[in-house]
C-alpha cells in the first residue's frame, strides 16, 4: 500500500496551455462596427447619386437594392472560395473584394454613370457577405484556420 501511495505523490500534475481566440475575434467584431457604418452610409448615398444622376425614386432605390443582392447572389461562391482559400485568407480576400468595389466608384464619381455606381455596390456587398461568412466560422471555434 506504501508503494501505491508514493507512486501517486510524485506524479506532478500537467499545465495545459489554452491558445486564446479572442483577440481575433476583437479584430473581426471592430470590423463589423465598420461595415455597419458602411452600410447605413447606403441610405446617405440615395440621395446624393439622385442628385448626381438625376434618377427617379425607382432609380435611386436600386442603390440600396445592388447591395443587398449582393448577400443572395454572392454567398454560394464566398462558400468555395472559403473553402479553397481557408479563414484568415479567405476574411483578406473578402476585404480585397470590398477595396474594388471602393475602386469602382472612382471612374463612377468621375463619369456619373449610374451603372458603375450600382456595381461598385453590388462588389462592396459581395465582400461584406463573403467577410460575414468567415466570420461565423470563426467566431463559433476561435483558432481555425
Amino acid at each position: 500500500m506504501s508503494q501505491i501511495e508514493n507512486d501517486h505523490s510524485t506524479v506532478a500534475p500537467q499545465k495545459t496551455i489554452v491558445k486564446s481566440g479572442l483577440k481575433p475575434i476583437y479584430i473581426i467584431s471592430a470590423l463589423f462596427f465598420v461595415f455597419g457604418f458602411l452600410t447605413w452610409l447606403n441610405a446617405v448615398l440615395i440621395t446624393y447619386l439622385k442628385l448626381a444622376c438625376q434618377l427617379n425614386n425607382l432609380e435611386a432605390f436600386f442603390v440600396a437594392f445592388a447591395f443587398y443582392i449582393a448577400y443572395f447572389f454572392m454567398a454560394l461562391p464566398s462558400t468555395l472560395i472559403l473553402k479553397k482559400l481557408g479563414f484568415k485568407n479567405s476574411m483578406a480576400a473578402g476585404l480585397i473584394i470590398i477595396g474594388v468595389g471602393a475602386a469602382i466608384f472612382i471612374p463612377a464619381a468621375l463619369t456619373r454613370v449610374y451603372l458603375l455606381f450600382l456595381l461598385g455596390l453590388f462588389c462592396a456587398g459581395h465582400g461584406f457577405s463573403h467577410i460575414a461568412i468567415c466570420f461565423k466560422p470563426i467566431h463559433y471555434h476561435p483558432g481555425a484556420n
